[in-house]
């Protein structure tokens, strides 16, 4: 790799460590505990892949079959993130949406793999959901591809649950 395209790429990598943080602390309705708040609220595999980025073992989640109409919710603060009628199968293990709620995700860019891939999170929490691919079913082409640990569903008619404070 050259000089050129090595600062490129640590200058992208800063960003995309530094800019969401500060898209973040922008956002008058963010839910901002520390991580020992959360790791007590939470059960250790929520906590870890909400607040530490990990992720759940493919196929493990009871989401993948869920059918019902309803609300997905982030396990964390109870927003609510997706809607059950822009659910489907994509075959890879974890339950998928072409499309979120309105104002409900954030981005940022991550690095884990080496390459650059777009992590989405809870706009008001900022727990990890997943990632989001260009592999999706029309209209949006999109898939999103979430931990279901990383989600409550509410059926449809069940209130939704108080927003954690």
């Amino acid at each position: 790799m050259k000089k050129r395209q090595l600062f490129k790429y640590l200058a992208t990598l800063g960003a995309a460590l530094v800019l969401p943080r500060l898209a973040a602390s922008q956002n008058p309705g963010q839910l901002v505990k520390d991580k020992a708040q959360w790791r007590r609220l939470l059960p250790p595999s929520a906590y870890g892949v909400l607040f530490e980025h990990g992720t759940e073992m493919a196929g493990t989640s009871g989401l993948n079959s869920e059918k019902r109409p309803g609300t997905y919710v982030c396990a964390a603060c109870k927003l609510p993130l997706f809607d059950a009628a822009h659910k489907y199968d994509s075959g890879t293990g974890w339950p998928s949406f072409y499309q979120p709620l309105t104002a409900a995700l954030g981005t940022s860019t991550d690095f884990k793999l080496f390459v650059p891939r777009t992590e989405y999170h809870c706009l008001r929490c900022g727990g990890h959901q997943g990632h989001v691919f260009n592999d999706g079913p029309q209209p949006t082409g999109k898939r999103y591809c979430n931990n279901g640990v990383a989600l409550d569903f509410v059926p449809l008619g069940q209130a939704l649950p108080a927003l954690r404070s």
